[in-house]
Parts: C-alpha cells; structure tokens; sequence
C-alpha cells in the first residue's frame, strides 16, 4: 500500500471510529441508569465511557455486521455490550496494575478508592447483560443466545490471560516470544479484535457463517495493536496516549520488548533486570527504569519490536483478504481493512 493510500485509509478509519463511536456511546448511556445513588456508583459508571476511548472494538463489530450485509441497528445493542465490557475490564485493569492514569485523568481507585472502583467494575460488568438481552427483540432467542455464549467465551479467554500475566509479575518468570503472543491471544486479542469480528460475523449473517474463519485475522489484527501498544508506553506522547508513559515497566509487565531485551543481555545485565522486577512497584526506582529503557536503546529492542509488528500486520493484511476479499465493496469494508495500517500508526 503507497503512503497516500495508507492516509487516506487511517483518515477513513478514524472518520469510522468517531461516527459509530458517537453512536455507540449513547446507547451505552442509556443502558446506565441514573438513580440513586449515584455518588457513589452510578456517576462512577459513567466516569470511563464519558472519558472517551477510540471505540475501536464496537465500530469493529458494526463494520463486520454491515459488510456482511447487517445493519447497524442489529448491532448496536451487542456493540454497546462490548463498550461497557471493555470499560469494566479497564477500572479492574488499573487497580491490579497500580495504575495511575486512564484516558489522561487519574484511575478510578485513585479517585474513589479501591473498594468502591471494584464494585463499579463489577456493576459495569453485569450491566453488560443487558443489551445482549435486548437484541433478542431484533435478532431473534436463538442468535441472541449464540452471542450471549461467544460472550462467556471471550470473559473466561480474557480472564485467563490476566490470570497468566499477574501470575508471571508475581513469581517474576521470563518468557519466551511464544510465550508473549499465547497472553496476548488470550488477554488482548479475544477481547479486542476476535469477538468483535465473531460477534459482527453472526449479526451480519444471522448465524449462518462459521465464527472461526475471523480467528487468525483478529489474532495478527489484535497482536499487532497489543505490539504497538506496547511501544507507545515508551515512545508515545503522554498527552495523546493518556496513560502514563513507561508504566509498563513499573507495572512489571511483559512485553515482547522486555522478551527481546532478556535475550540480548548479558547475564549480569539479566540480573539487575530480574532484581528490578523482584521488588513491589512502590519499591521500584525510576533510575532503574531510566536504565532499563537504555539497555533497550543499546539492543535495538525498539526497532526489533516494531518490526515485528509490521510482520504481524502484514499477516493481518493477508488474512483479510482471505475473509473479507469475496465481499463487495464498502466503507464498512474498507473500514477493517484500513485497521491493519491504522493500528501501527495511532499515537
């Protein structure tokens, strides 16, 4: 793809993102009641969908649902389910990774406190039912059910996958490149490009399409933006990325940048990285993250992770071809496939 194609597909990607992203977030607001008591539970839900976000999941399962000749009102309900997951599985996020910023403002427990964050976690979470029980009206008890069960599926994938990661933080484990893009199937790429694409699959279709075939494209689709992810925590602008910027290392998190900086480093090198993550993260000292960021400088982990994933979405490109090629043309269309090129340039 030359570099004006590839504009003018970002360009048609983030023209997408905002006007499904519109409507999705007010349909995410009316399933959020507004009662008492809202100080201390019904404000909070609102607090992480009212801060924006890209909205890339639910435009992602709308784009699918039309292309495949659906219509957006089929899907908006089961979108809105998507958001109000996502953002649950965010204010979890952040408090088991001491997190102190979301979306350019402080995390939830930050502001509220722990207690009261989990609770409005977990009430977003069971408010996410909702609109998957409304779509029965228009897509009928038995599609209705299938989604509810591809639902249950990406909660246990999802959770596994952050049960994965807290257990290699807390016994501190180094893992290997297949190691990482097994977590991130599970952690990321369920949630964020395979049940979208699923989801948007038997709207469009109503349940005539096999699921799996969206599998291996929402699998390079989400690693490559989990990849970049990963990059933009050291080398993305503070303002624009809104969270805060090396996080991950004071987080201890694993990162195919953490991966490929284990394996290039001498052993001595090797322990002082080990010992940094034996510590808590109040105990974590910003010079050993100043040099461990030098270490990855000296190795060229920046430049092995970024290709990588444009390896990652190269392969995506491929598989879109594969699952979406047969189909006419549109903006919705268009719109997934702009994604590939769109997730390595976001900031």
């Amino acid at each position: 793809m030359s570099a004006a194609a590839a504009s003018v597909g970002s360009n048609h990607v983030a023209r997408m993102l905002a006007d499904y992203g519109a409507k999705v977030r007010e349909a995410v607001m009316n399933y959020l009641p507004d009662r008492e008591p809202r100080r201390y539970l019904y404000d909070l839900l609102r607090d992480y969908p009212e801060r924006g976000g890209r909205m890339m999941r639910p435009t992602l399962c709308i784009a699918t649902t039309r292309a495949f000749g659906g219509r957006l009102e089929d899907a908006i309900s089961i979108a809105a389910s998507l958001e109000l997951i996502h953002n649950a599985a965010l204010i979890h996020d952040d408090i088991e990774d001491e997190s102190l910023e979301r979306r350019g403002r402080p995390t939830m427990h930050v502001l509220h406190g722990t207690p009261m964050a989990i609770n409005a976690g977990d009430a977003l979470m069971l408010l996410s039912f909702e609109p998957l029980l409304a779509s029965r009206a228009r897509l009928g008890n038995v599609l209705a059910l299938r989604i509810v069960q591809e639902t249950a599926r990406v909660a246990r994938e999802t959770a596994e996958g952050q049960a994965i990661e807290l257990g290699w933080r807390q016994e501190n484990v180094r893992i290997t490149e297949a190691d990482y893009l097994n977590l991130v199937l599970k952690k990321t790429c369920w949630l964020t490009t395979i049940h979208p694409l699923r989801l948007g699959g038997l709207i469009g279709t109503r349940g005539a399409i096999d699921p799996d075939r969206f599998v291996r494209l929402g699998f390079f689709l989400g690693a490559a933006f989990q990849v970049q992810d990963d990059l933009l925590n050291l080398i993305g602008d503070h303002a624009r990325y809104g969270k805060e910027l090396e996080g991950d290392l004071l987080e201890g998190k694993r990162s195919m940048l953490l991966v490929h900086l284990w394996n290039q480093a001498s052993d001595s090198e090797r322990e002082r990285i080990d010992a940094f993550f034996d510590t808590s993260r109040a105990e974590r000292q910003l010079e050993t993250v100043r040099w461990i960021r030098k270490m990855m400088d000296h190795y060229d982990c920046i430049d092995y992770v970024r290709q990588f994933a444009h390896g990652l979405a190269g392969a995506a490109a491929n598989e879109f071809d594969l699952v979406f090629g047969g189909l006419k043309p549109s903006d919705d269309r268009d719109f997934v496939e702009g994604l590939v090129t769109w997730v390595l340039e976001r900031v």
